[in-house]
């Protein structure tokens, strides 16, 4: 006799309040409640059988309920370091109605022990693990630890994920992914821990369809390109990209592309025209540090073989503004970094720079050197429930230059890269220099009115709620429109983010203050850090007890 269907609720636990990616005012504008729906978790309900019973609920769209827990033969949940408070909620909450809980995703992979109390414990990529999960599952195993295969899943046999049970409404963006992996040794990096340094990429196929159920759900807009580095296989994307344009020009262009890629992007003129006639609009880029010693150091060599200033140009000139990640903390550093920080933001006309402290993941080469060095803290690995992200957390470990020289530099770059004269004039700056293509379609009166209702709203915002930055908005806004009118929405669109940066680096600010006093006081007592010689994963299970 066959068992019935299981009941399976998916569960994306919360991000950590006060990040700096959760946009909130951002989201409040365009109506959305958080940025991006959970691709990984709708990839995994679309690998799981057809016949299960499937719902999804996302802890940052909305509420998880004791009826939706009670509902459920299985729970599965899991995500990112910066989810780990939540994802060991939503475990707690399914453990005191006794149902199994089954965790996977980036944290429980990389961090395992910390994830002991779940039932099932699903470690890598699913699709190399999914099929012996589900097979235990329907045997009648109720417990068990499945590890995939490190860099072997076979991503051209990922199914089209289950966009259907997404509200897109709930969205700012929706995520696809063309590739896995990165080519590069980023000391700091998880990615090629996780998924490795050979990028495995989908067929163009693959990804048409995908695009192709968007559409036919109704979804217009934003898309992103959640890759790591989506140039990490250029042949590849040098493929799809043609094929990518035409299937934008057959539908009308109903979207535009943002994605993350390796600066040397800017290197390859005709991959930037293809972008451009896909109509990418945005590139996220780990610029890291000015300091060519710290690149070289934390093997992020590829940003020392270019003008960091000219490359970025060469983007605008593409028709796509950056978006850039910084990190202050690195061991090379001596004497102040603030100041080459601050210029180099200034001089490529950046408007939104996500400056971090260096923070030393799990699974990492540089989590291994500082455990080599007895300079690890126990509990590096927790996420303490203060904590944002690497705003507000980072510096797990023993610093070579004193703690409070790096705080104050770090204080000092948001201090001025998120002062409203800077700010507005890095928009300016990326208004004249923002070369956006025309592809000649009939204009979507919905999204016209859409828009005009965004701005309205950023107007009112800028104006009325933060009379502070009504000058600068103004003049940067009418500055742009006469000089350059197709950049305007995307440089309204950085406006509209610094609403919720403007007081987000304040609150890091204030945070940084008060952990400066502490030292300053004599209250600050540096943990104590992990033995040397034992794997850090496992060194840190006391913290953990």
């Amino acid at each position: 006799m066959s068992r019935p269907a299981p009941r399976v609720l998916l569960v994306f636990p919360r991000f950590n309040p006060n990040s700096f990616w959760s946009f909130k005012e951002a989201c409040e504008l365009f109506g959305a409640r958080c940025p991006a729906p959970p691709l990984g978790l709708i990839t995994l309900a679309a690998l799981l059988p057809s016949s299960w019973n499937i719902r999804l609920v996302n802890r940052n769209a909305e509420t998880l309920t004791e009826a939706d827990i009670a509902w459920a033969d299985l729970v599965l949940t899991g995500g990112m370091q910066p989810q780990q408070i939540d994802t060991l909620a939503v475990m707690a909450m399914c453990r005191a109605q006794g149902k199994p809980v089954c965790v996977g995703g980036p944290d429980p992979t990389s961090n395992p022990d910390v994830y002991a109390e779940a039932d099932f414990r699903v470690l890598g990529e699913a699709e190399g693990i999914v099929d012996s999960f589900v097979e235990a599952w329907d045997a009648g195993v109720r417990s068990g630890r499945f590890e995939a295969p490190k860099f072997q899943a076979d991503v051209t046999r990922s199914p089209i994920p289950r966009f259907d049970l997404l509200d897109f409404k709930h969205y700012l963006y929706v995520g696809v992914q063309f590739s896995r992996g990165c080519p590069f040794t980023c000391e700091f990096c998880d990615i090629i821990e996780l998924y490795g340094r050979a990028p495995r990429t989908k067929t163009n196929a693959q990804m048409l369809a995908e695009l192709d159920r968007l559409l036919a759900l109704g979804y217009r807009g934003h898309v992103d390109f959640v890759d790591d580095n989506l140039i990490g296989n250029k042949k590849a994307i040098k493929r799809f990209l043609p094929e990518l344009k035409a299937w934008q020009e057959r539908n009308g262009y109903p979207f535009r592309f943002s994605t993350e890629a390796s600066l040397n992007l800017a290197d390859d003129a005709e991959l930037l025209q293809m972008m451009r006639e896909a109509n990418f609009f945005v590139v996220f880029v780990g610029i890291e540090s000015s300091d060519e010693a710290t690149l070289i150091a934390t093997q992020k060599k590829q940003n020392t073989r270019r003008s960091i200033s000219e490359s970025v140009a060469r983007i605008y000139k593409a028709g796509m503004f950056v978006t850039a990640g910084f990190i202050v903390g690195f061991d090379t550093e001596r004497g102040s970094t603030a100041r080459g920080m601050v210029d180099c933001i200034d001089t490529t006309s950046i408007p939104v720079a996500m400056v971090g402290l260096l923070h030393a993941l799990p699974n990492t080469q540089l989590m291994r050197r500082l455990t080599r060095e007895g300079r690890l803290f126990e509990g590096y690995n927790l996420t303490p429930a203060e904590v944002g992200d690497q705003c507000t957390g980072g510096l797990n470990f023993v610093t070579l230059r004193p703690r409070r020289e790096i705080l104050s530099d770090y204080r000092q770059v948001l201090l001025q890269i998120y002062e409203p004269s800077a700010f507005f004039r890095r928009a300016r700056m990326l208004g004249r220099m923002l070369d956006r293509p025309t592809f000649g379609t009939k204009p979507r009166w919905r999204a016209v009115l859409r828009d005009l209702r965004l701005l309205g709203r950023t107007c009112w915002r800028m104006t009325v709620k933060r009379p502070e930055l009504a000058r600068h908005f103004w003049a940067a806004s009418l500055d742009i429109a006469r000089h350059n009118p197709r950049a305007l929405d995307l440089v309204i669109m950085n406006m509209v983010i610094y609403l919720h940066l403007y007081p987000f680096s304040r609150h890091v600010i204030r945070e940084l203050d008060g952990r400066i006093a502490e030292i300053d006081e004599g209250r600050w007592v540096e943990p104590t850090t992990l033995p040397t010689g034992v794997p850090a994963e496992k060194a840190s299970l006391a913290a953990v007890a």
